[in-house]
């Protein structure tokens, strides 16, 4: 059976490495069925790194990111290393941390305006270049310096300045992102970006800079003050900044420029500014977006500047401080990596508003966890749902906010971000304070919890009328269109949920014989007593017999967009009228082609662009996925003859070897996309074996119901004497050969 015999999935994009679109490669990219990008977790993220630019970018900032790490915890214990006495060294190491906060209220909106207003890449590169010139001057000045308050000094007036021209720098690199990958591609590369940068790099950056510091003290020696942990780190950091400011102007060129047009190019910055907050305040997914945004990070804030103490009401020390402060982070890279993989077709502006509500009532049950256990998992939650938020949120940003306006709205975000961050953590971790705590039947209850209930109601709160600004599916049932997308059936605006019916699909090439099997499997179904639905595509309504007629009969001449819309308009016409309501009632629905024929024939057959097949079938059917897809595997020269024998051949049929080879490799790389939902079986072997690893497989569906081995033979006994095996056999071994 050739199932592992199908290809790497390869997106056809003209700005990765492969260049050609080619019907080989063009159809792999997206997963069964769904008509939507799904490829597993680690083919999706082979997708995105195949695109030379992107892959440049993330390897150079995780490196920067690994760098920037190091700096934020070289800097504050570099400040508090110059001075003496507890006091001391702890207002110096807070002081460099609040100077690192400061930029955003005095430059963040403007740094928006320069980065639509002026060369993204350049601008990048001269910001890496100066903070590199920054980084590399704090030990070198201490190194020169005996006085420990010009070293503090300038250490915090270094991070001021690097601070301000990050503030330039982000917003320019992530306005340019989307212009780099295709937009089916930005959630995946958002996730590696993200995880990256919050997950791994702060993660070795601790471990770095402590083993580093651990063997340069080993045997009781003091290093020079040249090789100290914390000035080595800074050399990193800056080292990285020349890197990524290297990378970027030799190797990234792809990288848009000035994305403002003649008609703004006279404009003044203050006409920009102005623009770019009218933009965010009349725009619902904008707004919807910063609202949820600064809610979800309220919330957090509250999280953190209550945790310590909220460590204390639970009898805890500072031990379980450390562990509700890492699960939070935990539960971030868990919602970054896993959310998009749980929630799989739900739409991304409904997942949004979900999270923040999932956050926020995760923020409610940390407030009445009555064990360290309890709170753990409240912390976990928290983190997951913000993570979720943080994902989806960049990614609609990216995606949706036009290029001349992106820049001013991701500094006006990370401006936002930071504010209410830092008031959040500061007047919760002062307020916590005031009040005390009272036991009631054996509870602890303090101003903690009540600051966590009030910031749990706050976000869910928020998260509900972001929900209602964004919401792109309304009146559609909100939990019903999640548990639909979680099984892969989606709703559409104006549909009941489906219901527990069952949905396979047969795919394959000409002659693979899919008709037999289709019969034979309703035969054996309809044995059960349960309502089976038999359909195709196209032709199983009365306006699809008429689309039928002009895509396969041969006198038609239709260009192959004209193809692919026509096929299209049969299947959204198919899904609303047969396939949806049997499954409401439900049916086992069992379809002769689906949405993987259209990626095949006319992603790969006729070369047309994947990502625009794949949408168009994915708009035209809601989404609606099948829980197995039999993929009947078969050589085009087998196939064809089989097709031939039956009569004169149609318009596909008519097709040369080639366009059915093309066709073949798609099927065989869609399901090594996605195998769990897929049985690929070599369509050479006898009808017999076929129906019985077909029956086998769709008991499965069924486990309640698995039928005897009776039941079995008495199928395959009826379908050997309804139609002999048709067209000669083929030797399982070549058949295998030819697959991989």
């Amino acid at each position: 059976m050739p199932a592992g015999g199908g290809t790497t999935a390869i997106d056809a994009n003209p700005r990765e490495d492969s260049g050609s679109v080619s019907g080989r490669t063009g159809a792999s990219a997206k997963s069964s069925s769904s008509a939507q990008v799904d490829l597993s977790g680690f083919q999706a993220l082979r997708s995105v790194l195949r695109i030379r630019a992107f892959r440049r970018l993330w390897m150079v900032t995780g490196v920067a990111s690994l760098g920037d790490w190091l700096g934020l915890l070289a800097t504050a214990t570099f400040a508090s290393a110059q001075v003496s006495g507890d006091a001391a060294k702890g207002l110096a190491f807070g002081s460099v941390i609040a100077v690192r906060l400061l930029p955003a209220l005095v430059l963040g909106p403007v740094a928006g305006v320069m980065a639509d207003r002026f060369d993204r890449r350049y601008t990048m590169v001269i910001c890496d270049l100066l903070r590199f010139v920054l980084f590399a001057s704090i030990p070198i000045v201490a190194l020169f310096s005996e006085n420990a308050g010009i070293t503090v000094g300038w250490a915090a007036i270094a991070t001021f300045l690097i601070e301000t021209i990050t503030l330039l720098w982000i917003p320019a690199k992530e306005a340019a992102v989307p212009n780099l990958i295709p937009r089916s591609r930005l959630e995946t590369a958002n996730q590696l970006t993200l995880i990256t940068t919050y997950g791994i790099t702060p993660v070795l950056a601790g471990l770095g800079i402590a083993a580093l510091d651990r063997i340069l003290r080993t045997g009781n020696t003091t290093p020079p003050e040249w090789a100290e942990a914390s000035n080595l780190a800074l050399y990193f950091n800056a080292l990285s900044r020349l890197a990524m400011a290297l990378v970027v102007y030799f190797g990234i060129k792809e990288i848009s420029g000035r994305a403002h047009d003649a008609k703004r190019a006279g404009q003044s910055m203050l006409r920009q500014f102005l623009e770019g907050w009218k933009y965010v305040g009349r725009t619902p997914l904008v707004r919807g977006l910063v609202l949820g945004i600064l809610g979800a990070f309220a919330g957090g804030g509250i999280v953190i500047g209550t945790a310590q103490f909220f460590a204390r009401s639970l009898n805890a020390g500072d031990a379980a401080f450390y562990l509700l402060f890492g699960t939070l982070f935990v539960g971030l890279g868990v919602g970054i990596g896993l959310g998009p993989a749980v929630v799989r077709d739900l739409s991304r502006r409904r997942w949004f508003g979900m999270s923040i509500v999932l956050a926020g009532a995760s923020v409610l049950f940390l407030a009445v966890a009555i064990h360290l256990s309890m709170a753990v998992l409240g912390a976990l939650l928290v983190g997951c749902g913000a993570g979720m938020a943080f994902l989806s949120g960049v990614t609609l940003l990216g995606g949706e906010v036009g290029d001349d306006v992106r820049g001013r709205v991701f500094a006006f975000v990370q401006t936002a971000v930071r504010v209410v961050l830092m008031l959040a953590i500061a007047l919760s971790s002062s307020l916590v304070g005031l009040g005390g705590s009272w036991q009631v039947s054996g509870i602890s209850v303090s101003s903690t919890r009540l600051l966590l209930l009030a910031a749990g109601v706050a976000s869910i709160f928020t998260g509900i009328s972001a929900f209602r600004q964004m919401d792109d599916k309304p009146g559609v049932p909100v939990l019903p269109d999640l548990w639909g997308s979680i099984r892969g059936r989606p709703l559409s605006a104006g549909e009941k949920p489906v219901g527990r019916g069952t949905f396979v699909v047969f795919e394959g090439g000409e002659g693979a014989g899919k008709s037999t099997q289709v019969g034979a499997l309703a035969d054996a179904i309809r044995a059960k007593h349960r309502e089976v639905v038999v359909t195709r595509e196209p032709g199983a309504t009365e306006v699809g017999q008429r689309i039928r007629s002009l895509v396969l009969g041969k006198q038609s001449d239709l260009s192959p967009r004209a193809e692919a819309l026509l096929y299209a308009a049969d299947r959204a016409d198919h899904v609303a009228t047969v396939v949806r309501p049997a499954l409401s009632r439900g049916a086992v629905v069992i379809s002769d082609r689906y949405v993987d024929s259209s990626l095949a024939y006319q992603g790969a057959g006729r070369t047309l662009p994947v990502d625009e097949v794949s949408w168009l079938s994915s708009w035209a059917t809601g989404g609606l996925r099948p829980d197995l897809v039999v993929l009947l595997d078969v050589p085009p020269e087998v196939g064809l003859g089989r097709a031939a024998r039956r009569g004169a051949a149609d318009r596909l049929e008519s097709e040369s070897v080639a366009f059915h080879e093309r066709v073949r490799y798609a099927f065989l790389d869609l399901a090594a996309a996605d195998p769990k939902r897929y049985l690929v079986l070599d369509a050479t072997r006898s009808a017999e074996e076929i129906t019985a690893a077909v029956l086998e497989r769709v008991a499965g569906l069924f486990p309640e119901e698995r039928p005897p081995d009776h039941e079995v033979a008495e199928a395959l006994n009826t379908l050997a004497e309804s139609e002999p095996p048709a067209g000669p056999e083929v030797p399982r071994e070549r058949a295998d050969q030819e697959a991989r």
